[in-house]
């Protein structure tokens, strides 16, 4: 975030966040005042900075309800196919700054906030961030919302209201401790309770085969109660919709059940109703085979396919009367995007509800289905992949197993016709996995239900096609597709760094915050000797802001000209923290053994959190804090090393830290990581990428040329040979005298002296477990560390590079993703003409 300006520069800034008119300035006071009367009227004559924050938030929100309505109007009126992107995560945090920027009100604010004797950025701080997401497959989500109303897109993200996000993590005595994140508390200006369209969700039960048709009887009830949060595209006027559905237990819930006369015990009951919607499971990259889950990931699709059928059959604005009646076209009006398996009983409960309820002929029907529903996929990890068992949908969802059954028994019939006699094709492309515990393979269910696969980066898409989804790519090639991610840099670039872009708006015009493309103009000024210098200028004045933040939240004195070295991510085995900690020691040791040679001062950064059951992901947070409480206090260090571990790692804390980032760390060993999108919100900030060549950064590479990254260790192919000659970590450890030392240095408790053993499973598993092979790429790491140092001793030439990645940083830009899947996959176009402000008439 911007630092405040001073009185003589707020009045003549002229900035990308638009200039602030006085009219626009009297009428964000006024307002203000407004709402901090009524909301104090109610309540004491003593307002707090919450009571701010909420009447700011309200202030700004005023501006959004004119265009919001108007923009649903605009579209029952219409009538464009609609975009539904289904997500069990959306990880949105703060919306406070965000909609200010996206209606060009940023700078009005700012000044009528001043003028009130208030600080803006501290009224940012106050808002809770909305973390319900993991990481990377939620903040796409977030993303792609912005995107889709920038492009004029009628689209609708539809998930959960989870009470509790993703946990808030504690660093105490170096462990993660998880701690509920009740953000709701203070309630959440920015949604709407909508019980008007709340909507019955159906579980347990039995099916009935009647000469009417199949019913599904006896079912237990829940309630989905919808909450709108209003998606502003970028001064356009356009106000998407995401909608979040709350469970609610209906007023009659198992008092049926209490016949005894227990009233009390029934209506406490309602819990267990409600908890479907209550926490977010904490889960990256691992399949957890829980009841709730299902519950939760059936919830959201029962709730929002009655929503999706009922628009489309009154296509009038209001109105809740049948318009259409005939399903034929469905597809050509309704796009569903399923992010992940999540969603995946989208396609069985969309045939339920053509087959049983409409009465819709089967095989149209599941025509109709495939042609409606596209599938992403975002991992090829196999412990990642939904595999539920039957027994589990046998007693939840009795109906939607029997269709499952026979979706699978009509696609074998048609593989076992083109292939015959191959029956292991057969039991590899089933739907149904045999076993000791019959399973269904939801990735399966997906591929076959679906018109249009992709993965997330083109090297992803392409192991995709060649190995997770091999047999069924050889079936129906044309299914399948890549969709490099991307990021909006509303967020990621205006929002955060208004620093930078300011000095490119400068330079090229405000055209790059609608069309990141346009970032290519910059390679002109790559020589220019002026532009070096504010970039080099803003992003050490970033480091200056970052670093006061971490000496008051982590009481840690940080150097300003030392290189920031981060590392932001969810914590696991696969993007390899565990690399970063050995070059740490590494660093360390040379340090150590030369105290008088001169060494590029810096400050390695690492953040993330541990799923709460994922044992080595907990054991490797305590190994980095252990190894900063080791090097932190070395005096013979000095400010020549620090290693610091941010806690709670979010998107409000994100926005903070990449602007002030000089290396990005991205190191994930090839094959693993679908694509990143933190490797891209690093890039468009001026951050020098270190990395394999894996998900999205083959493309950085691409587009800035492999030698302005620091590319380093084994590609996919090198990979695949060590597995087939065999990974023997216990070859490097002898022959890397470097590598043995750090490891010894592990195990001996030298970081942990006060437990000698306490890193015994870590040593244990680099040793003789590990599936992602740190060791066969320390030596390279190490080695590209040291031209990352040479390179960095250079200011100029580092800026050059900064600058270049910036200017073919556009590819990576969630406009140019979401165009792709417009066209490619939703069959609908963009459109760049805004509607009409609410103050001027429709037409």
């Amino acid at each position: 975030m911007a630092a405040p300006l001073s009185d003589g520069d707020r009045r003549k800034q002229i900035s990308v966040r638009g200039i602030a008119g006085l009219g626009d300035v009297a009428e964000v006071r006024k307002s203000f005042n407004r709402h901090l009367h009524f909301t104090l009227v109610k309540d004491r004559n003593v307002a707090t900075p919450r009571d701010y924050y909420f009447a700011l938030a309200h202030t700004v929100r005023d501006h959004l309800v004119g265009r919001w309505i108007r923009t649903q109007q605009h579209y029952y009126e219409r009538d464009p196919k609609r975009i539904y992107y289904l997500s069990l995560e959306f990880y949105m945090g703060r919306t406070l700054q965000n909609t200010m920027v996206n209606l060009g009100l940023q700078n009005a604010c700012d000044e009528a906030i001043y003028q009130l004797g208030l600080d803006l950025e501290e009224l940012e701080e106050i808002e809770e961030d909305a973390g319900l997401g993991n990481g990377g497959l939620g903040r796409l989500a977030a993303c792609f919302l912005d995107s889709m109303a920038t492009l004029g897109l009628a689209a609708y993200g539809y998930g959960i209201r989870y009470e509790f996000g993703i946990f808030n993590q504690k660093i105490v005595d170096g462990w993660q401790v998880e701690e509920a994140d009740d953000w709701l508390r203070y309630g959440n200006p920015w949604e709407k309770a909508r019980p008007e369209y709340m909507l019955p969700v159906h579980f347990y039960g039995r099916v009935e085969h009647t000469a009417e048709g199949v019913k599904w009887i006896d079912t237990q009830v829940v309630l989905a109660m919808p909450y709108d949060t209003p998606v502003p595209g970028y001064k356009n006027n356009t106000v998407n919709t995401m909608r979040l559905w709350s469970a609610k237990a209906p007023n009659d819930f198992n008092l049926q059940e209490f016949n005894m006369g227990d009233y009390i015990e029934a209506v406490l009951d309602r819990n267990l109703a409600e908890n479907i919607s209550r926490v977010l499971y904490p889960n990256d990259n691992f399949f957890e085979g829980k009841e709730l889950r299902l519950k939760q990931e059936y919830f959201v699709v029962a709730a929002t396919l009655q929503d999706i059928i009922r628009r489309f059959k009154s296509s009038k604005f209001g109105c809740r009367d049948p318009v259409r009646t005939c399903f034929e076209t469905f597809p050509d009006k309704v796009a569903i995007q399923l992010n992940d398996t999540h969603p995946a009983l989208s396609i069985p409960e969309l045939m339920r509800i053509l087959v049983d309820v409409e009465k819709v002929d089967w095989d149209k029907a599941w025509e109709i289905t495939k042609r409606t529903c596209a599938y992403t996929n975002h991992t090829v990890l196999p412990e990642a992949l939904e595999r539920w068992p039957v027994s589990m949908f046998e007693k939840l969802l009795p109906r939607h197993l029997e269709i499952i059954y026979a979706l699978n028994q009509m696609h074998l019939d048609r593989v076992a016709a083109l292939y015959p006699g191959d029956i292991d094709r057969l039991r590899r492309m089933s739907v149904i996995e045999e076993g000791d515990c019959k399973r269904i393979n939801m990735a399966h269910l997906c591929v076959i239900g679906s018109h249009a696969i992709n993965g997330v980066a083109r090297i992803h898409s392409d192991i995709v096609k060649n190995s997770v989804f091999k047999d069924f790519y050889e079936l129906e090639p044309e299914k399948f597709q890549n969709k490099t991610n991307g990021i909006t840099p509303r967020r990621w670039l205006l929002l955060c760094n208004p620093g930078l872009a300011d000095i490119i708006a400068e330079k090229i015009g405000e055209g790059f915050i609608t069309d990141l493309s346009q970032l290519k103009k910059l390679l002109e000024f790559i020589d220019n000797e002026t532009f070096i210098r504010d970039v080099a200028k803003v992003k050490q004045e970033n480091k200056l802001k970052f670093a006061a933040y971490l000496e008051e939240q982590y009481k840690v004195k940080i150097n300003p000209m030392s290189m920031f070295d981060v590392q932001v991510k969810r914590i696991h085995e696969y993007k390899r923290q565990l690399l970063n900690c050995l070059h740490a020691i590494t660093l360390y040791n040379r340090i150590r053994c030369n105290p008088s040679k001169s060494f590029v001062p810096r400050t390695i950064m690492i953040g993330g959190k541990a799923a709460p059951g994922y044992h080595m992901a907990k054991m490797i947070i305590k190994l980095i804090t252990s190894i900063g409480e080791v090097i932190n206090n070395d005096p013979f260090v000095g400010d020549k090393l620090k290693v610091i571990f941010l806690e709670n790692y979010r998107v409000s804390l994100a926005e903070k830290v990449i602007p002030a980032a000089d290396l990005s760390q991205q190191i994930s060993t090839a094959g693993t990581e679908a694509s990143g999108t933190g490797n891209m919100k690093f890039m468009v900030n001026g951050a020098l990428t270190i990395g394999t060549m894996d998900g999205a950064n083959v493309e950085m590479a691409e587009e800035a040329g492999e030698e302005n990254l620091f590319i380093f260790g084994m590609r996919v192919e090198d990979v695949e040979a060590l597995d087939r000659k065999g990974y023997n970590a216990r070859e490097y450890y002898e022959s890397l005298p470097e590598l043995r030392q750090a490891i010894d240095q592990i195990a001996s408790g030298f970081f942990s002296p006060r437990d000698p053993g306490c890193f015994k499973d870590v040593v244990n598993m680099l040793m003789y477990h590990d599936r992602f092979k740190v060791f066969a790429d320390y030596e390279a790491y190490i080695k590209c560390q040291g031209q990352v140092d040479q390179l960095f001793m250079d200011p100029r030439e580092w800026t050059r590079k900064v600058i270049r990645n910036i200017a073919c940083s556009g590819k990576f830009s969630s406009d140019r993703t979401i165009t792709e899947y417009a066209r490619e996959i939703w069959g609908v176009e963009p459109s760049a003409t805004a509607i009409p402000p609410p103050n001027l008439p429709r037409n």
